[in-house]
Parts: C-alpha cells; structure tokens; sequence
C-alpha cells in the first residue's frame, strides 16, 4: 500500500475528531460558564485551522502520486504536512489553555513552527509537481 493511501486514511480519522471538537466547542458556548471572549476566539481558531487544513492535506496527498517521489519521501513529506497541521492548530489550543491576551507563550511558538512545517510540505510538493510535469501519468 502505497504511503499517501495510508497517510489519506488517517487524514480521515483525524477529521473525526475534529467534528468531536465542534461538538465539544458548542457544548462550551452554550453551558453556563461559557467561554471567556479569549478562549472563545482561540478555541475557534484552533478548531477552524484543524478542519481546513487536513482537507488540504486529502487534496495534497492526492497531488503527491503526480509527482516523481519516491515512497520514503511521500511519507516524509506527508508527515512533516501532518506534524504542521498539530502544531499550527495545536498552538491555538495551547494558548487557550495556558496563554494570555497580547502576550506571546508556548501556543505562539508551536503555531508558528507548524506555519513552517507547512510551508516546507508545500513548497516541495509544488516544486515536485513541476518537476514531473513532462511525466505521461501526470
């Protein structure tokens, strides 16, 4: 099996936990402490992030068979998307939990190391899609 079939069927569990987050979200907007308007904003941001960004990575998975990479790249390349999806969402998460307003923490950190990882994932598969476009099976 080859590593995108793989990586794509995790992608789809992951988005069920997802979904079990927008669950859990509402159920904190709508008891009674509710949210602070802080961790309402970086609940929502680390939820909406999550969501996007692993429908992307269905569609980057999918554009990674066009390219020439071999098996240990694909999956390099598709862990280094995925571990920038956690850390990008994660971060919002971690500042919601342990962050204050307009102060940087740990949160800020993970999010912006996870904004990098996915720009690597990115730019690579790009320039591997370019590479390959003299290719039959493109």
């Amino acid at each position: 099996m080859r590593p995108t079939t793989r990586l794509a069927a995790f992608v789809l569990f992951a988005i069920v936990t997802v979904e079990f987050g927008g669950w859990t979200l509402l159920g904190l907007l709508t008891s009674r402490e509710g949210l602070s308007p802080f961790q309402e904003q970086f609940f929502r941001a680390g939820h909406g992030h999550a969501g996007v960004l692993l429908i992307l990575a269905l569609a980057y998975l999918m554009l990674m068979d066009r390219t020439r990479f071999g098996g240990r790249a694909q999956l390099l390349l598709g862990l280094t998307l995925l571990f920038g999806i956690v850390l990008q969402s994660g971060g919002f998460f971690l500042h919601f939990a342990v962050g204050e307003a307009g102060e940087a923490s740990a949160g800020t950190w993970m999010t912006r190391s996870g904004a990098i990882l996915l720009a690597v994932a990115l730019i690579t598969l790009g320039i591997g899609l370019l590479r390959s476009r003299g290719d039959q099976n493109v």
